[in-house]
């Protein structure tokens, strides 16, 4: 099993989990992060450090998340590995706790 970055991510994108993942899987888009799935090793130690609870092992997605799994998937193979943590996005605080973000996710 893999590790999943879910939509409370989107808008969002802080870095915290990025600086304890000791095998970098976490990739960076513009405004989300994914984790490969092929690279993550199962270890959950990013999972306390995202201050919006958007990464989840993946047998924990809720079913109205299910979608993210692949998301994660396919976009790891797209984006560049990030290893250093970054600011969050400038308005981050202003869309950590809203609802059905996928359409704002930018590729």
């Amino acid at each position: 099993m893999t590790h999943v970055v879910t939509e409370a991510c989107i808008r969002c994108k802080y870095t915290d989990c990025v600086d304890v993942c000791p095998v970098d899987c976490f990739r960076e888009g513009p405004n989300f992060l994914t984790i490969d799935p092929d690279e993550c090793i199962d270890c959950a130690v990013c999972i306390p450090e995202c201050p919006v609870n958007a990464i989840l092992p993946e047998e924990d997605v809720p079913g109205d998340q299910q979608q993210y799994i692949k998301l994660n998937a396919d976009l790891a193979k797209l984006w560049p590995s990030i290893t250093k943590r970054k600011a969050a996005l400038p308005d981050a605080d202003e869309w950590k706790d809203r609802k059905d973000k996928l359409g704002e996710l930018q590729r």
